[in-house]
């Protein structure tokens, strides 16, 4: 009988407690600092290209809850773009297979200046599981692409992915 099987695997209560909320304030606080960076830097809102470089994943789900409701990053001037020629910020996860090598590099030459590389968590960094895997390049993403920031974490959390990208404008404007 696969219709009880399927009711209870439905009905089953979650696997893990749910995350708690980010605090209103402090999201607001970091985005008003990141946007105000942003535009003293740029002139402009930042625009972010997300690019995923294999892994598990767990970076971009991260990564893309800054543009969820709970962070709303939209307001305050940061957007998630589709295209390198439309970015600024190249925000890099999970480890850097070999295979996506090529892709990194055009991403990143057809990006306009000023542009900066942020590694996010520590696949993309060079460590983690998948970081002794023959089709990943040794060093991480900082191998194929000239770093400017990374993010440490398994996989760190969006308020952490914010503070980088605040660090990495207010650095970049001295």
């Amino acid at each position: 009988m696969l219709w009880p099987r399927l009711a209870r695997i439905m009905l089953r209560p979650p696997a893990a407690d749910a995350v708690p909320p980010p605090h209103p304030e402090t999201v607001a606080a970091l985005a008003g600092r990141v946007e105000a960076a942003a535009q003293a830097r740029l002139g402009r809102s930042l625009a972010i290209l997300l690019l995923d470089s294999g892994g598990s994943g767990g970076c971009v789900l991260e990564a893309r809850a800054l543009a969820a409701p709970a962070y709303d990053l939209e307001r305050f001037g940061l957007r998630f773009v589709d295209s390198p020629r439309q970015a600024d910020v190249l925000l890099v996860t999970g480890a850097a297979a070999r295979n996506m090598s090529e892709a990194l590099v055009r991403a990143w030459t057809a990006t306009p200046e000023p542009k900066w590389v942020v590694a996010v968590g520590d696949c993309a960094a060079g460590a983690g599981p998948f970081s002794t895997g023959y089709a990943v390049e040794e060093g991480g993403v900082g191998a194929v692409l000239p770093l400017d920031l990374m993010v440490p974490g398994c996989p760190p959390s969006p308020a952490l992915i914010l503070e980088g990208l605040l660090a990495l404008l207010e650095a970049q404007a001295d």
